[in-house]
Formats: C-alpha cells, structure tokens, sequence
C-alpha cells in the first residue's frame, strides 16, 4: 500500500489548480493522475484543509462476517471437517449471503484454515516424475 503524498507537492497542485488550470493539466504537470487531483481538491472543497489525508485501504473489522466470527469459531471447534460450502449454506442460514472465498479468508485470519493429506498432516508440495 502507498503512502500519501507530501504536504508541499499536495499543496503545489492545489496552488496550481487555483491559478485557474483544469486538473487534468494539473495531472499533466505533476505527473499524477486525474483521479488524485480530483480528490485532493474534493478533499480541500469537504474539509477546508489539506492536512489531514484519507484514510487508505479496507476499514477493520472484516466486512459483513465480523458479527459471525464466534459462531465460525465453535462451529469449527465442534466440527471441524467442514468445508467451506458447508460454512457458507450455515452463515446463509443465519441471513448472510457470502461467498465461499470470503469464508476462506475469515477462516485464515482466525488461523483455521490449512490444507491436510490423508493422514491428517499439512500437505506438502506435490511431486511429478
């Protein structure tokens, strides 16, 4: 993930588009996208201020699954040969409508998932002649 560009080239742009340039010149100019120069001045326009950037990335708390991750949890815990389908026609059950990749997510983060052989250990790479 990047980091927010600095005050003063942040500042900069915004001088530039207030010098009555259109933002995709502004863009031109300071080799950025229009998308940025857009939501720098939107951002200005919002707030009257520059200084504090958008927070980036996904917010916490994992998505429509967070309420449900006890109940993945002792499910997991009382039955833990479960797949992932299985999950997910119980999570739609209780009213959510997910997809399997989602509970496969959930199940990594609370360290649950892994793959296991026949014999009940972690599978290791598989070997072609």
């Amino acid at each position: 993930m990047g980091k927010p560009l600095p005050m003063a080239l942040r500042e900069r742009v915004a001088g530039f588009v207030d010098e009555g340039h259109g933002h995709r010149e502004a863009a031109r100019r300071f080799r950025m996208s229009p998308r940025f120069v857009n939501e720098l001045m939107k951002l200005r326009r919002e707030t009257g201020s520059l200084l504090v950037p958008r927070r980036q990335g996904h917010a916490p708390g994992w998505g429509k699954l967070a309420p449900h991750t006890l109940f993945v949890r002792e499910r997991m815990a009382t039955s833990g040969e479960l797949t992932l389908d299985e999950l997910c026609v119980e999570l739609e059950g209780r009213g959510v409508e997910v997809h399997r990749s989602s509970v496969g997510r959930l199940l990594h983060r609370l360290g649950l998932s892994h793959k296991k052989n026949a014999a009940g250990q972690r599978a290791g790479a598989s070997r072609h002649p």
